[in-house]
């Protein structure tokens, strides 16, 4: 499956926002855009959206299925759905509980089996996290340097997430609201791009 891998600074820098959380990311500042069209300014966000969590484009329009259906059964918005759905993304929960220093660190460790879920092994870095699931290192990887040095230098400032660091796992606590997610993006604009098209 096709994901972004060019220089990751040149995205933040076209996006005008910090995407990797990179303290240099934007040390030359954001590149400036010309004036876009309605357009324009929606497929940016999208094309933002699917930076800041190494999505393609088929999976971007399958969470937005997903999404339209769940507003139809609920009076959530669709964009706060959409969002909040990706943000439980098993290697986007890895990354924010600070078992790896970056989204695509995060995926490798789910694909190369490092991760448990409630005990279980997943693999499936789309695997899509449940409020109250457990996660956490397999037994053997918990003596890896790497993974114990990137517990030891991160702190967990997100409500919606608690972490154990003696048990090197966490917790999604409850669902993550739209408000609380760290992602700059207009979700609006987003909605309106693939309304055209879905």
């Amino acid at each position: 499956m096709a994901r972004p891998m060019g220089p990751r600074f040149k995205q933040s820098r076209r996006f005008g926002v910090n995407i990797f959380g990179h303290p240099k990311e934007l040390k030359r500042g954001p590149k400036t855009n010309q004036k876009l069209s309605e357009y324009g300014k929606q497929l940016l966000e999208k094309q933002k959206l699917k930076a800041y969590y190494g999505l393609s484009e088929k999976q971007m329009r399958k969470y937005m299925v997903q999404a339209i259906k769940e507003s139809r059964k609920s009076d959530r918005i669709t964009g706060d759905i959409l969002v909040s759905l990706i943000e439980r993304r098993l290697d986007n929960m890895v990354y924010r509980l600070g078992f790896a220093k970056s989204l695509r660190q995060a995926r490798q460790m789910v694909v190369h089996g490092h991760i448990r879920v409630n005990g279980n092994k997943v693999d499936i870095p789309s695997y899509i996290v449940s409020v109250g699931d457990e996660i956490s290192l397999r037994e053997r990887s918990r003596s890896v340097d790497l993974f114990k040095d990137n517990i030891a230098s991160t702190m967990i400032t997100l409500p919606y997430l608690t972490r154990d660091d003696e048990k090197m796992s966490g917790r999604l606590a409850e669902m993550p609201e739209r408000d609380r997610i760290p992602v700059e993006v207009v979700d609006s604009l987003i909605v309106e791009f693939y309304s055209k098209s879905l």
